[in-house]
Order: structure tokens, then sequence, then C-alpha cells
């Protein structure tokens, strides 16, 4: 059997148990190991099956994840996503479509602490759904933008997504969190944009909310003051290079847990509860990551990356139309695969690529993660569409995804921006570091 059609085998494979509903983690370590088996030796496959999740979940460069995960549970526990949507909305809930755009706005704030995209939605689908409910929005206009307003959460510093594509790339973390600010307030818009043409077109899909005074709002205000500091103190530390991003995630964790614990005082079933849950979250992305490798070793093996990104690089058309395949390839896999596996598996074949033809490695990082932004959103494996429709369990799954056309075109749009205008994410990197 050649090597192509035993990779082309595994990724079928792969493909099939994910469909099954197999873990993605561990739907990869399977395929890896049996299609190394298959390529090298069982002494191989049984060699990488121990060195491969040992040498991962050891990488020093890794730890980062745990701390701003963690951050972001402490940040929940205390109540931050709940006083984020009070005050979004007590400044844009008169509005038509207001509790949607307000919760767009706060998807945006929490995503800036919590750095996770499943995270955003199902925090903010636990708080805002109900609210929209009681006003009587539209089940589609709310399920959408809850499952799109979570997808910020990939974009906005601090971003999972953005830690691991600096691991897998060499890339500075701290200027690929600052190539995210602008795209992340460009998206945001775009969804706000989604959201007005939407309840323009039928008032009856977002009706006002109350009215609320100037002392009320500022009061809302000032309850979210002291963990924006936080964030900014955080942010702003690893861009100036005052502290690494490893510092910085485990000030962030400590600061936050200060906060809750301020606020929360006494209630030690808050706190553990918010540690174990940053303990799941962990390992389902350090095996996420773990399985990644091990089917990129089976890949490497059968020198399929290699002749996929030799063929793609080697099409005599313009270095652009190149770029837009590689997107494409992208948005295809993100409708099966999970993005933070992705991420993993394609950066070793894509990077190269796009180095090659002289595209910025930054930008070509930020259009990346929007790319696969889409797939958090897309069926059939659209894992935001599926957490929302399990929290709004009277909403059909359907009519989740139907209400995401909207917001899936508003993405599309911003990719296209931040495509054409490459400056959008490069400004603040260059301006902070050269």
């Amino acid at each position: 059997m050649s090597m192509t059609l035993l990779a082309i085998i595994g990724i079928v494979l792969l493909v099939v148990l994910l469909l099954a509903g197999v873990h993605i983690g561990f739907a990869m370590m399977i395929v890896g190991f049996v299609g190394y088996v298959a390529a090298v030796s069982l002494t191989g496959g049984m060699g990488m099956l121990k060195s491969v999740p040992f040498a991962q979940t050891a990488n020093y460069s890794l730890a980062v994840i745990p701390l701003f995960v963690l951050m972001g549970q402490f940040a929940f526990a205390s109540g931050l996503s709940k006083d984020l949507y009070d005050a979004c909305y007590k400044f844009f809930g008169r509005i038509p479509g207001g509790l949607a755009v307000s919760t767009i706005v706060a998807s945006a704030g929490f995503a800036a602490i919590c750095g996770s995209s499943a995270a955003s939605s199902a925090t903010m689908g636990v708080v805002c759904f109900p609210e929209m409910k009681r006003y009587k929005y539209d089940d589609g206009l709310s399920t959408g933008c809850l499952a799109a307003g979570g997808t910020l959460g990939i974009l906005i510093p601090p971003s999972v997504g953005f830690i691991l594509y600096g691991i897998a790339s060499g890339e500075s973390i701290g200027a690929l969190f600052a190539a995210g600010i602008i795209p992340g307030i460009l998206l945001t818009g775009c969804y706000i944009g989604a959201i007005i043409i939407q309840v323009v077109r039928k008032p009856e899909k977002g009706p006002k909310g109350e009215k609320f005074s100037a002392k009320e709002k500022m009061q809302a205000l000032v309850k979210i003051i002291p963990i924006l500091i936080l964030f900014v103190v955080v942010i702003g530390g690893i861009f100036i290079g005052f502290f690494t991003a490893n510092e910085g995630g485990a000030i962030g964790a400590f600061g936050a847990m200060m906060f809750m614990l301020y606020r929360k005082w006494g209630k030690w079933k808050e706190f553990f509860h918010a540690v174990f849950e940053a303990i799941k979250t962990t390992a389902m992305i350090f095996l996420i990551v773990t399985g990644a490798y091990a089917f990129g070793y089976f890949l490497t093996v059968t020198m399929l990356p290699t002749m996929l990104a030799t063929t793609i690089a080697g099409l005599a058309v313009p270095k652009y139309v190149i770029l837009i395949l590689i997107l494409l390839v992208y948005v295809v896999l993100g409708c099966i695969m999970d993005s933070l596996s992705m991420i993993v598996l394609l950066v070793p074949i894509f990077l190269p690529i796009a180095q090659s033809l002289g595209f910025d490695t930054i930008w070509f990082g930020v259009l990346m993660v929007m790319v696969m932004e889409m797939g958090q959103i897309t069926p059939p494996v659209g894992i935001n569409a599926f957490i929302i429709a399990g929290i709004a369990k009277d909403v059909p799954l359907a009519k989740v995804f139907r209400g995401l056309v909207p917001f899936i075109l508003a993405l599309v749009i911003a990719i296209a921006i931040v495509l054409i205008f490459p400056q959008l994410s490069l400004f603040i990197p260059n301006m902070i570091y050269g």
C-alpha cells in the first residue's frame, strides 16, 4: 500500500470517528497510533505513543494555557460575566435589538478575560438567553448572537488559539495578542451590524428593553472596573515586555482569584468549582494537543503534508490565490475538526508556504484564527451552536444554525477586510515591538 493511500485512509477513519462522537483528542491519538504502526512498525508506534504525551504535557510553553484558563474561571465565579452583561444592557438595551447588541459587547468583554470560545458561549448563554427570552426576542437571533459572540474568545486577547499558534510557529505570543485587538473590535462591529440589519428589517425580532438613568449606568460600570484594570495590567505587561506570557497568566490568575474571594468570601464551594473546571478545560486542551501531535507524526511519515504543501506552493497562480486556498482548507476542516487541534496539526504544514510567499506570519496567524472561528459556528461540528442548543433546550439545533447565517456572513466580511488591509492586524504589534 502506498503511503499516500494510507494517509487518505487515516483521514477518512478520523472523520468517521468524529461523526461517531469520539472525542477529537482520542480520535486523533487512535488514528495516529494505528497509522504509525501500519507505516513504520509496532515498535515505532509504541515508542511514539510513549514519548509524545510526555513531551507535549511537559512543554513549559504550554504552562500559559492553564493559567489563563484559571484566570477566566475565577473571573466567571466572581460574577463578572453577569456584571458585564448588566453594564452593557444598561447602556445598549434601550435601542432596538439592544439586548442582542449587549450580548455581543459583553461576549467581547468576557473574551478579553476568558480566552476560550466554548467557555464564552456557555457563560454568556446561561446569563443572557433567559433575558432575551423574557423580552420576547426571536429565538434565531438570540441563539445566533450567543453562539457567534463566543467566537470572539479565540480572537480577542488573551486567546488560547494565539497561544498555541505562537508555540507552534515560534512567534511572540505578546505580538499575536496585540495583533488580535483591532480585528477583534472589527468583528464585534460586524456582528453588531448583522443584528441591526435584522432588527431594521423585522423590528419584532428585537424589541426595546427598559430605560435606565445615568446613575444606574455608572453604578453598573463601576462594578467591572477592578477586573478590567487587571486585564489591562496583564495584557499591557506582556505587550511592553515587563513579564512573559507565562508570568502574565500567573499574575492574572492570582488577581482574578483575589477578586473572586473579595466578592465571594467564604464561598469555598465556588472556589473549588472554578479550579475543577479549569482542570477539566486544561485537560481537554492538552488531550487535543497530544492527539494532534500523534496524528501529525503519522501524516509526516506518509509525506502527505509535504506533498500537499509542495503542490499548493507550486501552483502557477498569484500568491493571494494560494493564500485563499489555504484559508479554504481551514474552512472545510473547521466543519469537522476542533479549532485548537487544527492549529497544532496544520501550522507546520502551511506556515512554511506563507513564509515562502512573503506573507507576514503574524498577519497569517490572525487570518487563520479568524477562519477557524467559522468552524465554531458551522455544521456539522459547530461546537458553539451545540453548546447554545444545550442551554436553550426549547430551540431546535436547526434553528440555531439558521440564526447563525447572518453572523457567518458578517465573519466572512471581517475576514475579507483583514485580508485586504493587513495593517489592521499589524499596526499595534509594529507600534509596540517595532
